[in-house]
């Protein structure tokens, strides 16, 4: 039953992300952690006082960040690059394009204070287009995982995976909800809730969202199935359409411009092997402004209620 779902406690997706990095340095020598000017931001403390050797302080300067990133690995280092996700892929997209998927380099992109949970800092860092941006890159893997405990784990598996990623995570304090020390699958999505009426795809903070509106439905009377696409791509497609097979409709939940992002991919899917009616909740063709986390996310959409009212209008249009 959702209402079984519930939060450990609340922390920042980004100290999961500084957790990880911590951990898998001390297995993994070559792992090395790169910042354009905000370690503190990216909760690189611990990792540097313990590493300092394996730190580049890279200053304001993102593009030349990917460019020593790049570089790095043809000497065997595994660079994690950190600064925010507005900076880690709309100020630098050129370089991730021409030295790091063109070439296939193993870079991690490491993205914090993504989506309009940033809050007050506004709509010129509040990037809601770069999960499209990075999908669209030919091998590039992007994974967006939910909570503390996931982004940890994820942080720890990408060292481990050969080729390009970008990983993004948030800046406010969330619920974590996941097991702790879980062992994360690139590619494989994870059911949370298994229904038959409607199923709720979502990723990142949108995932606890989502359990929110799930226990909402379940309280209408409505079976439903909840899936966090942690990894955006490679998409989990067995999955998704496992799950769509059963409830024939769906809605797909993120932080993230509906143009480019989950839903689409989702879409993208259905529409090859069963189409089916989907609607989406994300931010509509906008950017973000100044505010409070949890205000921004219901003026712009991306609440319970929302996600509520978007799989009842999905389920009113279920063939019969």
């Amino acid at each position: 039953m959702v209402k079984d779902i519930q939060p450990l406690n609340e922390k920042e997706t980004r100290a999961g992300f500084g957790e990880g990095i911590l951990e898998v340095a001390r297995k993994n020598p070559n792992v090395v952690a790169l910042t354009a000017d905000l370690l503190g931001s990216m909760k690189l403390n611990a990792f540097i006082k313990e590493f300092p050797e394996r730190f580049v302080q890279c200053g304001i300067a993102e593009a030349n960040m990917i460019g020593i990133a790049a570089g790095m690995t043809i000497g065997g280092k595994i660079p994690y690059t950190t600064t925010f996700a507005n900076f880690s892929t709309g100020r630098v997209y050129d370089q991730i394009r021409q030295s790091v998927a063109y070439s296939g380099k193993n870079v991690k992109i490491c993205a914090s204070h993504a989506g309009l949970t940033l809050g007050e800092d506004g709509a010129t860092h509040q990037i809601l287009e770069d999960i499209g941006l990075m999908r669209m890159l030919p091998g590039m893997t992007v994974i967006v995982p939910c909570d503390f405990n996931q982004t940890k784990a994820a942080t720890i598996a990408i060292a481990d995976y050969e080729g390009p990623v970008y990983l993004r995570f948030g800046r406010p304090k969330w619920p974590n909800f996941t097991a702790e020390n879980q062992k994360f699958e690139i590619g494989k999505a994870q059911v949370l809730n298994e229904g038959n009426d409607i199923t709720l795809f979502a990723c990142g903070h949108l995932v606890w969202i989502a359990v929110e509106a799930g226990k909402i439905l379940e309280e209408k009377g409505y079976s439903v199935e909840i899936i966090n696409i942690h990894t955006i791509k490679p998409l989990d497609e067995e999955a998704v359409l496992r799950s769509l097979t059963k409830t024939r409709c769906a809605v797909t939940a993120e932080e993230h411009n509906v143009l480019g992002g989950l839903g689409d991919g989702i879409a993208q899917v259905a529409a090859r092997h069963l189409p089916v009616p989907i609607e989406y909740v994300g931010t509509n063709d906008t950017f973000g402004e100044s505010g409070k986390p949890l205000d921004l996310l219901k003026k712009y959409g991306l609440d319970a209620n929302h996600i509520v009212a978007a799989a009842e209008k999905a389920i009113s249009r279920k063939t019969k």
